[in-house]
Parts: C-alpha cells; structure tokens; sequence
C-alpha cells in the first residue's frame, strides 16, 4: 500500500475520533483491531469505538505535528487537547495497516490530565 494512503488512513480515524465522530473511524478498523496504551489495551473494532466514544467525551481536537510512514506502519506524532480546562498532551500513536485498514494501535502519553478528576 502507498505510504500516502496509509497515512491518510491513520490521520483520518484520528481526526473522526477527536472531532466527536468515533463512530466513523469504525470503516477504518479491521474487525479485529488490537489499541495497547497507557489506559488499557482492547480487542475488536466495536469495542475500540466505543471506548473512543468514552474518551472524546474529554478530548477537545488533536493537532497532527508529524507523519512518518514506511510499508504497512504508520507513526502520527500528536497534540491531544483534553480536559477541562483544556491541556495539551504530546501523544504518538503507532498504526500497523493490513489491507488498507488499521489492524493495530499502540499509543504513547502520559495519562494523568486525562485521569484528574476521576
């Protein structure tokens, strides 16, 4: 797959999510997607999105600093902006393509802003 198209797709999901759309990040996931991060790790595609239902409750945007793409992987370079009031959490998440969808996700950041509050 071209190294475009594979960061256009990781871009876009990014963007849905983070814009209150995780619902449409769904035809971008392989049915059995694997997310690994710093606030637990999930299985399959509806159930990543619904967890990234539960996040966007609290994120605010994201604003996409660098794309580095090589074969089927796909590093974004992030700021999250979250929480009330707004911060900015320096993120990278790390996609893995299969087939033109996104077969895995491994994000990098530092949770606490998310978890103030909780």
């Amino acid at each position: 797959m071209a190294r475009v198209q594979v960061a256009s797709v990781a871009a876009e999901c990014l963007r849905a999510w983070t814009s209150g759309h995780a619902a449409s990040a769904r035809i971008l996931l392989h049915d059995d997607v694997t997310f690994d991060g710093p606030l637990g790790s999930v299985r399959g595609a509806d159930d990543y999105v619904t967890g990234l239902e539960r996040l966007s409750e609290t994120v605010s945007g994201a604003e996409i600093r660098q794309v580095v793409a090589d074969g089927d992987e796909v590093c974004l370079i992030y700021d999250l902006v979250a929480g009330d009031p707004p911060v900015t959490i320096p993120t990278v998440g790390w996609y893995h393509m299969r087939e033109g969808k996104i077969a895995a996700i491994r994000a990098y950041f530092d949770p606490r802003p998310l978890l103030q509050g909780t």
